[in-house]
């Protein structure tokens, strides 16, 4: 592959028109024209967009990152890893559902039934947490479509649960006042469904191929006689260089470095999938597992999709936006169009923008040895995530897993019920608020705290005890939050300092007795502590 994959051509404007770049798989508009507006598909014209104000005052969102790769239980990527050899999901699959020559992940969908699934109560609860705003899997790097698609005959509506998924959460969402949002993922699908090209190289299956270049004509007589697998799959092109390393696709994660590149058909069917969401379903945010955008910088198709996304909204809202798009790893310039997300870490740094944490309490996808090790993250553990971001100007998007019936297990939700105790007390202290003067003070606030490519360092924020404390602000109210409880009971916030200070209140308590000094505002804290979480310290 190029070097650089867009052909070297400046965006350039003349008399005020923007002439396009080209690129090596443009996108065609034939079937899902772009609506048009405000915004065009550069990244210049992009640049005009402005955070909604409802976001940034939202602060925490809960995610349903549920489909068919919770059937088995093995955890998040399984249709990919099940194709893999002597890995544990494909250890798994083997034992319990068959070889994946003979049985593949396209045989997983039926399994998929969603038959406890109840969106009006799953949602309810998850307000009832603190939610602000509300996230639904529309589609995953496994390529099935969670709605009655136009686009993909490999859907829920016609396989496994017979129901339009996508429709029940929206209405779910709409009925709670939640902003709704989506996020879409089968972009990867071309390179991460590489390894179902492959074969066991080991045993008494070694050689025979996997199921992913099964063609329609195969299905002759079968469940799926009709259906074309490769409409799933997307498998009849060469793999990418490397592609048996299963670590190399990290590396190709921006179609770099050796990535197959994708064809027009592809691509435009991503795109098409993505606008019947967005014409569909309205949704106020958008989410893509992505540098930057879908298949940039091999095609215009994210830039397309960005473009119709908010003109579109700007459309339904009589000329107002309050859309929100996502993307990762994003230059300067990136930022001022959409908004950054970072997976499973943060900044050590207030942010100019806002900006989104994804995390989730346990794995992506249900994984049952994350439950039975009880490797959940705890209560407080959430709790001390959401802080932290919100200090630095971010919001926190928190996966539940479900499970393949749509339910959450006991376990996750004893947590929730913690944390929900928990927020409905402090949430003062967290939707609406600003990032203060200093996002925070104490050992780990100091300390550089490096972003993993698209993040993955929220393991450095595990030891945050109560010598660090978190800010934000509400106006002239300081919220002033250590990351637990001191064992003495007092509490020194150096950063406050010559601040002027008439009532300091303990939410959930009442107001606390304090001094200032010159090394800042001591605090005595009630001997019992309210919760086994942290304290929330409302400062006037």
């Amino acid at each position: 592959m190029k070097k650089s994959i867009i052909t070297a051509m400046l965006c350039l404007f003349a008399s005020g028109t923007v002439v396009a770049q080209d690129y090596d798989v443009p996108v065609s508009e034939r079937d899902e024209p772009m609506a048009q507006g405000k915004f065009k598909p550069t990244w210049q014209s992009l640049g005009q967009y402005d955070v909604p104000e409802w976001f940034r005052n939202a602060k925490f969102g809960i995610w349903a990152h549920w489909g068919p790769q919770c059937v088995e239980g093995s955890g998040d990527w399984m249709a990919r890893e099940m194709y893999m050899e002597g890995s544990g999901a494909y250890n798994y699959h083997v034992k319990n559902y068959g070889h994946p020559s003979e049985f593949g992940f396209k045989d997983v969908l039926p399994l998929f039934k969603a038959e406890r699934w109840n969106p009006d109560s799953l949602v309810a609860y998850y307000k009832s947490l603190g939610a602000e705003y509300f996230f639904a899997l529309g589609n995953h790097h496994d390529n099935f479509d969670l709605w009655d698609s136009k686009y993909q005959p490999w859907n829920s509506q016609n396989i496994g649960p017979h129901r339009d998924i996508l429709a029940g959460w929206a209405a779910a969402a709409r009925k709670q006042g939640l902003p709704f949002g989506v996020s879409l993922h089968a972009d990867h699908a071309w390179t991460w469904y590489e390894p179902a090209q492959r074969y066991d190289r080991n045993g008494g299956k070694a050689g025979v191929p996997y199921d992913g270049k099964l063609t329609k004509a195969d299905g002759k007589g079968k469940w799926w006689d009709g259906m074309d697998p490769q409409q799933l799959y997307a498998q009849n092109h060469e793999m990418s260089k490397g592609s048996w390393a299963d670590g190399m696709i990290h590396s190709q994660w921006a179609w770099g470095n050796g990535a197959a590149v994708p064809s027009e058909e592809f691509v435009t069917n991503f795109y098409n999938r993505t606008l019947d969401v967005i014409n569909r379903y309205n949704p106020e945010l958008l989410y893509f597992d992505v540098t930057a955008l879908p298949f940039y910088p091999v095609s215009d198709c994210g830039l397309k999709i960005a473009a119709h996304f908010y003109n579109h909204n700007m459309a339904a809202n009589k000329g107002r936006l309050t859309a929100v798009m996502f993307g990762k790893i994003l230059t300067p310039e990136q930022r001022k169009a959409l908004v950054w997300d970072v997976e499973r870490g943060a900044p050590n740094e207030i942010m100019k923008e806002p900006w989104q944490s994804c995390s989730c309490i346990g794995g992506w996808h249900y994984n049952t040895g994350i439950y039975e090790r009880n490797h959940y993250k705890k209560a407080g553990t959430i709790a001390r995530l959401l802080v932290d971001i919100v200090s630095k100007n971010g919001n926190l998007l928190l996966s539940v897993p479900l499970r393949a019936d749509g339910t959450f297990d006991e376990k996750e939700k004893a947590i929730l019920d913690e944390f929900g105790a928990w927020m409905r007390i402090n949430r003062q202290a967290i939707v609406g608020t600003r990032p203060w003067k200093v996002f925070g003070e104490g050992p780990m606030a100091e300390k550089r705290i490096n972003l993993n490519a698209q993040g993955f360092n929220e393991g450095a924020y595990n030891n945050l005890s109560a010598e660090d404390i978190r800010f934000t602000q509400k106006g002239s109210v300081v919220y002033a939050m250590p990351m637990g409880w001191p064992a003495d009971g007092k509490m020194l916030v150096r950063s406050m300092a010559g601040t002027k200070v008439r009532r300091v209140t303990l939410l959930g308590h009442g107001r606390l007795k304090f001094t200032m000094t010159a090394e800042g505002l001591s605090v005595t804290l009630p001997q019992k502590p309210l919760n086994d979480i942290l304290p929330v310290l409302e400062v006037r």
